[in-house]
């Protein structure tokens, strides 16, 4: 019988890391594995999506971060047997030191003590993972495990030249600020169609996105939470303009499967998935560059538009697809000699 692999989740909610932990489970299942999905028991999130997957789940009780610390560990040492996947640094902390683990990061380290942290809980690990070049960079001993997305279809080339959408969180680290003062200067008829929500965002990030949205009008397009397609299929060209160095970029793989033209600022790990070649790139936290960088990619002939979404789509197959992430999580397991 396979091996089974459990996949410890960083937090309970559906944040970007325990989006991967889900389409690593998901992958597992596929080749076979018997797969446990670890995660706090408030909110459900993780443990319901996993659930519905058809994992196996553990809930860990916890009251605060530092109790999840200590009930977990104490979880591992008396239950855990296989290999242990720990998506995020909470889970490696807690099982530091244990054996048969993979430790997977889905962000660089913001402070000392998480770096600290780090060189504790990667610690007798197997593997540690990070999903870009650029965070492996910053990752000693680390190799590359890029995220995939789930299959998407392409979407008829856009023909317009009207519409430019914003998918994220609504905060200025993610640049939504600079994109609604790039457009302020655009032609009336330019819409700025936006998805996502400020949950969780602090003040100091929200209100500046407020202030410069509301500027705009009417020009303005609220959808809230939608599925990336939703928001696909309503523009011209997306529009992805972090001022924080991103780990990898979702979205822009998310776009390059869609087959819809798109800019991207150059922090972190973003020109890294939208490949070399790609023409659209603003340097960051810049409105004035931001707003050359969208206009030239609007004004592209529909050739122009066509030659760099196939190569973003074909570059999506080879790279972010989920038939691509499940060769990666077949090959690490061949090298780990999980059977």
């Amino acid at each position: 019988m396979a091996e089974r692999i459990h996949l410890a989740a960083n937090n309970p909610d559906l944040g970007g890391g325990e989006q991967m932990l889900l389409r690593h489970a998901e992958a597992l299942l596929a080749l076979g594995h018997p797969v446990t999905v670890v995660a706090p028991d408030a909110p459900t999130e993780v443990l319901d999506a996993a659930t519905a997957l058809g994992a196996d789940v553990v809930a860990i009780r916890a009251d605060g971060r530092r109790d999840h610390l200590v009930r977990l560990r104490a979880w591992d040492r008396a239950e855990r047997t296989g290999l242990l996947w720990c998506h995020g640094l909470v889970p490696a902390l807690a099982t530091a030191g244990r054996a048969r683990r993979v430790v997977h990061l889905h962000q660089l380290p913001r402070s000392r003590a998480q770096r600290v942290a780090l060189r504790v809980a990667t610690a007798r690990s197997e593997r540690i993972l990070t999903p870009s070049a650029f965070l492996s960079s910053g990752v000693r001993g680390s190799t590359v495990c890029a995220n995939w997305t789930d299959e998407v279809a392409r979407l008829p080339l856009p023909t317009g030249r009207t519409s430019v959408g914003f998918l994220g969180r609504l905060s200025t680290d993610k640049g939504l600020d600079l994109l609604a003062q790039a457009i302020s200067g655009a032609p009336a008829d330019l819409r700025l169609v936006v998805a996502g929500d400020d949950r969780w965002v602090p003040e100091d990030q929200r209100l500046p996105v407020i202030e410069s949205l509301a500027a705009l009008g009417s020009s303005v397009l609220r959808l809230g939470r939608v599925s990336p397609e939703e928001l696909f299929s309503q523009v011209d060209l997306a529009v992805f303009p972090s001022r924080v160095a991103e780990s990898f970029g979702l979205v822009v793989a998310e776009a390059m499967a869609a087959g819809i033209p798109f800019v991207v600022s150059d922090a972190g790990a973003l020109p890294e998935v939208a490949g070399p070649d790609h023409p659209w790139i603003a340097p960051s936290g810049d409105a004035t560059d931001l707003a050359r960088v969208v206009e030239r990619a609007l004004a592209a002939t529909p050739e122009e538009v066509r030659d760099v979404t196939d190569r973003a789509r074909r570059r999506w197959e080879d790279h972010y697809s989920p038939g691509a992430g499940r060769l990666r999580v077949q090959r690490l397991l061949e090298e780990l000699g999980t059977t």
